[in-house]
């Protein structure tokens, strides 16, 4: 798998890279443009002409933090403008779609200013996106290698990081336990509130069954408060009811000659003597004889109503009592007799589940510990998978290791259980070291000098640069620094190796390092209008053979230039040996 992955094909680079980095009035930079290439992007430069400040203004077109401090003197706002290939097929694309950024043709377009009162804008393909987004969107796209990132790979993090990306079956484990391992801490939180809740729940059980009782003895009927609002407004007018319904029957048929029933009985009897005259009035008739079955309906209706109504106060009073019964009862628990029946069955409910607390707290302890041998057995299994993959790591990184000048160095990472469950599994990581022979190995963060620590970060680097879970773009920040003659040589072919398959930007001092660029840009710092300003230059030819010269001997005499020219041919015959897999 190690080796594996390192096959991919030099042209993928070009898909994904950092095609250019733009940079207005930053630290001593006024304006300058560095566009990059392909393979291996090396900047040289004198010491102090701002070879540094290039990666600084990366980093911070990455996330990185600036402020108003680093804007030039006598300028009122810094930008910088990172251009990045997005073709339709590169990895770019997804990172695009994941934070909705508005998608180009060709490129993703970073911005970011900051003016004097501090003020930051940043901006991807022209839509302004957050600091913490930038941060995401960074890391996908370059991974910035010097001494801060040398101290970050002896965090436990980047250990199991490491690990679990050498490995294809680990991701899908370690999800599965992470899972399980969060499912698990919420029911132990869940448990350990209810065992706090548990005097809590003997005061609730009171209030609940005090207000159950409360309800159930009114023993209310669905509907009961308006049956009995309507009683009482009959009741309280029933005097006032009998007398029109006295009145009414009266005049219906009250068996006088001059009520209603009467003198339709009257005409009625008028009409049928006419009609044996003329019956012209036969239709009149007949509709006063359907006028009159109605008043009778009428009548005898409010007749019977008549004989229902009577004044009772006691019943008054005993309606007036249940009224307030209810009206006590809806100020509590509803605004209608439907509402508190409602409240009346959560309240049952309710008590039921305080009532099973134990059972309730049970049934949790009895999934904690299922979840918890779920995530036990996913952690043996992922401690079992992270072995395998830290031995072949370990030796692979080794073999890098001894190449970059530390023959007698051993290097392991190792994974052991761990008596509890943490968010990592049921084991630790450690990198373990020693640089020299008959030298007790221990942990890399407690042994390793800067030196060291910089040459296994790079035989890291070489092993996993190949990962599709890596940064397409490298930038390694004067990795060089302590090393000369062979091991510089090594450490070069190293760097050309990893950017086979990367593309990488190497800030460097080493003219073996030097040598191997596919794009040799220069850094210089210069006196223009009273200002000091950097100046970063593509160099080819003569002018890169001088830059060479420089960088190895310190002098541009003929000897020096025609070692710089075969340094120069030997990196190219080292290159084509990397090509065809002999180095």
């Amino acid at each position: 798998m190690i080796g594996g992955r390192l096959e991919r094909k030099k042209e993928q680079v070009g898909n994904y890279m950092l095609k250019s980095l733009n940079i207005s009035n930053f630290a001593l930079i006024d304006k300058t443009e560095a566009e990059f290439g392909e393979g291996l992007n090396i900047l040289t430069g004198e010491t102090g002409a701002g070879k540094s400040i290039l990666t600084d203004a990366l980093g911070a077109v990455l996330g990185n933090r600036i402020g108003a401090g680093h804007i030039r003197s006598g300028a009122e706002e810094l930008k910088i403008e990172a251009v990045f290939s997005a073709e339709k097929n590169s990895p770019v694309r997804s990172v695009m779609k994941e934070f909705e950024i508005d998608e180009d043709d060709e490129n993703l377009i970073i911005t970011r200013k900051i003016n004097r009162s501090g003020k930051t804008s940043i901006t991807a393909n022209g839509s302004h996106i957050t600091l913490a987004t930038l941060k995401k969107i960074g890391a996908a796209l370059v991974d910035i290698h010097g001494q801060n990132e040398n101290l970050a790979l002896l965090r436990t993090e980047s250990v199991y990081r490491l690990i679990d990306g050498a490995e294809e079956k680990i991701p899908e484990v370690r999800e599965d336990y992470k899972r399980l391992y969060r499912l698990w801490n919420i029911q132990i939180r869940t448990l350990e509130e209810k065992k706090k809740s548990k005097e809590e729940n003997a005061q609730k059980l009171d209030m609940l069954r005090w207000q159950e009782q409360e309800i159930s003895a009114a023993d209310l009927k669905p509907g009961e408060d308006e049956e009995i609002d309507g009683e009482i407004r009959k009741l309280s007018h029933a005097e006032k009811i009998s007398e029109h319904i006295e009145e009414s029957c009266l005049l219906l048929g009250g068996g006088s000659e001059f009520d209603v029933l009467t003198a339709l009985a009257k005409v009625e009897k008028n009409l049928d003597d006419v009609s044996r005259f003329d019956d012209k009035l036969n239709s009149a008739r007949k509709l006063l004889e359907d006028a009159a079955i109605s008043l009778r309906e009428v009548f005898d209706e409010v007749r019977d109503y008549s004989e229902t109504v009577e004044f009772s106060p006691e019943k008054l009073d005993a309606l007036h009592a249940r009224a307030d019964v209810i009206f006590r009862l809806k100020q509590k628990y509803g605004s209608s007799v439907d509402e508190i029946l409602e409240r009346l069955e959560k309240i049952r409910s309710e008590i039921a589940e305080v009532e099973n607390y134990e059972t309730d707290l049970e049934t949790t302890k009895q999934v904690i510990l299922k979840l918890e041998g779920q995530a036990k057995k996913r952690a043996e299994h992922l401690l079992q998978l992270r072995q395998k993959s830290a031995e072949k790591l370990s030796m692979a990184i080794e073999r890098e290791i001894r190449k970059l000048g530390m023959e007698k160095a051993t290097f392991k990472i190792e994974v052991t259980p761990s008596p509890e469950l943490t968010a990592n599994g049921k084991d630790s990581a450690d990198m373990i070291f020693s640089a020299n022979l008959g030298e007790e190995p221990k942990s890399l963060a407690k042994v390793a000098s800067g030196g060291e620590l910089s040459r296994v970060a790079l035989a890291i680097k070489t092993i996993s640069a190949g990962r599709e879970d890596s940064a397409e773009t490298m930038v390694f920040d004067e990795i060089d620094t302590g090393l000369g003659g062979m091991t510089a040589k090594v450490v070069a072919e190293c760097i050309a190796k990893v950017s086979r398959n990367k593309q990488v930007l190497c800030i460097t001092h080493l003219a073996q390092i030097a040598c191997m660029a596919d794009k040799h840009l220069h850094v210089s710092k210069n006196d223009s209008d009273g200002r000091t300003v950097t100046q970063v230059k593509k160099i080819v030819g003569t002018e890169r053979t001088r830059e060479i010269s420089r960088m190895a001997s310190g002098e541009e005499s003929q000897s020096a230039l025609k070692n710089a020219r075969d340094m120069i041919s030997s990196a190219k015959r080292a290159k084509r040996l990397m090509t065809v897999g002999i180095i």
